[in-house]
Formats: structure tokens, C-alpha cells, sequence
């Protein structure tokens, strides 16, 4: 199974309020580019890429985030890039892509220009739904054969703190994936030594049933300060995904065109500490269908449904929406959304 563990690839993340900071995004997608062996050219076409994507953010939102992760498939290097925003969103994002389409009045070619230079591009906006962008470029300039999982990820710490208290784990196989979310009880570095502890075990055994990862996690965390641990394992071949979970990491399951939605069971206690009762679950998963794990730095009361399209998102379109629009930002927030590919 190949093993991607959130805590080595935490993003960094840049508000973009002015052209300073879309400056500043350029200068750190560059140097990581440059770190990860891109090479002159690659690295100049990553820092271009963020360039439009903060420039587009200032000119049609006035305002908004992007996030930068490092990535890692069959072995090749890639970066991960994130853009956010609350504006007007686009009516027509064909029209939008096609060079020298502008709506402000400029050259236009941001949007067409982070499409062909991405190896991997996709976009949800429409009117009054703001937009949100994500794009991947790999270091030999193509994308690697993908996996049977796709994914997408957000961690980040609450204002004030360097180290984020919530932490991911992913595993997964042509047949099988197996997705960890913890929360650390309270936020800062004791709580993140407390989540990422739990995210290695994953790593460490990942023929176990969920309920067996969930026991080992709590073998793992002791000294620790505790945690919300849930643990889900996707079995594609036989159409079931096991679930377990101890504390307040919320779960659903979608099926591939967003109906259906299921939500997972957790137990009350603390991983690590007060382990009251592991009960595992399962639930049918259909081809094709959506996990959603998320920490209580998320609120709890958000529906999908409301922005038409997004179940044909890739991952991590959909986890950079919850994200911007339903982070409670009094807390760390840990995100995971996970879709068999098919």
C-alpha cells in the first residue's frame, strides 16, 4: 500500500489581500519547486501559476486564500495549489479560459494560463458562489498514473498557532483504501503530538480492521494528551467501507452523484485516554462513491446540495469549499474527502 501521511505535507497557507502577498506566493511555490526538483523551467512555470491565481483572486474578489502542499505519487514530486475566494464566481468558465477573455477590463489570460501550464486542473464557481481552484503540477511535467483513491486534504491550526492539533492518514491499494483523522484535544504542539501519533499507526499496520487500528491508536497515544480518533477502510471489491470512530470527527458517505448521504457513527471517549467502548461499522459503498471526515473545526450544519455541481469535483475542490465556507475559526480543522475512482 502506498502511505501518504498529512503531517509531511502540511499546507502553507497565504491570504491574498494585496499584490505583496501574491508576491509572496510566487517566491514559496518557486523555492519549493526548486526544493522538490522541478528544475528551472518547472519552477518557473509553478511560480507563473500562482502568479494568476493571486492576481485573479485580487482582481475579481478583492480578497482571498491560497495553500500550497507538497505531493508525492509513484514516487514523483508534485506541488498542490489552492485558491479561494468569495467573489462574484463565473458564469461561463469556458468563456473565462479562453485567452483574452476578461471581465475587468485586463489581458485576460490567468485562467487559461493556470489550466494548460496545471497537469491537473479543476474549478467549482458559479454566480454568487464565489470560486475555488485546485491544480497540480509534477516535477516531470505529467501526472502520474492516478491512484484507485482520489483524495483532497485541509489542516490547518487556529489563529495563533503554528502547529495544527488535527492530522490525516491515507493508505490505499488497487482494491483497498484507508483513510485516519484525528483532532488532538485542544490545539498547539502537545496537541498535534497527540493526532499525529495516531496518524502513524495507520502507517504502521495497514492490514488491520478499523476497530484494530482504533485499539492500536489508543495503545499509541498514551502519555498523550488524547484524541478524536475515526478510522475508515474501503474495500472497492466487495462493495463495504468499515468504520470506527471515538469522539467528535464527523463522517458521511455519498453516494457518486451526492444523494444518498450516510452519516457514520462515533463512540464518546478519548483515544489515548478514555477508550469507553470500539465498535465498528459498515455501510454499503457503491462505485464511484464520497467519503467526507472532518474535526469539529468545521461546522456541522452544511448541505452540498446547495452548490449544484460539485459532486463532479475532484477531492480537493470539495474540501477547499468546506473549508472556506463552513470553518468555525475558533478551533484547529482537519478535512478529508476521499472518492473511489473507478
Amino acid at each position: 500500500m502506498e502511505t501518504v501521511l498529512g503531517s509531511e505535507s502540511r499546507q502553507l497557507r497565504f491570504s491574498i489581500n494585496e499584490s505583496t502577498q501574491v508576491a509572496a506566493v510566487r517566491r514559496a511555490a518557486s523555492d519549493l519547486a526548486s526544493e522538490l526538483g522541478f528544475g528551472e523551467s518547472g519552477a518557473g512555470q509553478v511560480a507563473i501559476v500562482a502568479t494568476e491565481a493571486g492576481t485573479n483572486i485580487l482582481k475579481h474578489a478583492s480578497h482571498g486564500e491560497m495553500f500550497l502542499r507538497r505531493l508525492q505519487r509513484d514516487g514523483v514530486p508534485g506541488i498542490e495549489l489552492l485558491a479561494l475566494d468569495r467573489g462574484p464566481g463565473m458564469g461561463n468558465v469556458a468563456g473565462s479560459m479562453l485567452d483574452g477573455a476578461s471581465t475587468t477590463g485586463t489581458y485576460g489570460g490567468g485562467l487559461g494560463a493556470m489550466h494548460r501550464l496545471s497537469q491537473e486542473f479543476d474549478i467549482y464557481t458559479a454566480p454568487g458562489k464565489g470560486t475555488v481552484i485546485a491544480m497540480a503540477l509534477w516535477a516531470n511535467g505529467a501526472a502520474p498514473p492516478p491512484s484507485a483513491f482520489e483524495y483532497g486534504a485541509l489542516c490547518q491550526p487556529i489563529s495563533g498557532e503554528t502547529a495544527c492539533g488535527d492530522a490525516w492518514s491515507l493508505a490505499d491499494d488497487p482494491t483497498t483504501g484507508l483513510v485516519l483523522l484525528a483532532d488532538g484535544l485542544g490545539h498547539g504542539p502537545q496537541a498535534a503530538l497527540a493526532s499525529e501519533g495516531a496518524a502513524m499507526v495507520l502507517a504502521r499496520h495497514h492490514d488491520y480492521p478499523a476497530a484494530a487500528l482504533l485499539e492500536e491508536a489508543h495503545e499509541a497515544l498514551r502519555g498523550t494528551r488524547g484524541a478524536a480518533v475515526s478510522v475508515a477502510r474501503i474495500d472497492t471489491r466487495n462493495g463495504v467501507l468499515q468504520y470506527a470512530g471515538v469522539g467528535n470527527i464527523a463522517a458521511h458517505v455519498y453516494n457518486q452523484d451526492g444523494s444518498g448521504r450516510r452519516q457514520l457513527v462515533s463512540h464518546n471517549g478519548i483515544v489515548g485516554s478514555n477508550l469507553r467502548k470500539v465498535q465498528e461499522f459498515s455501510t454499503p459503498w457503491p462505485a464511484g462513491a464520497i467519503l467526507i471526515m472532518h474535526s469539529d473545526g468545521l461546522a456541522s450544519r452544511w448541505d452540498l446540495t446547495d452548490y449544484p455541481g460539485i459532486f463532479q469535483c475532484h477531492p480537493r475542490v470539495l474540501a477547499a469549499l468546506l473549508y472556506r465556507d463552513f470553518t468555525r475559526g475558533r478551533d484547529d480543522v482537519g478535512i478529508i474527502v476521499v472518492r473511489d475512482h473507478c
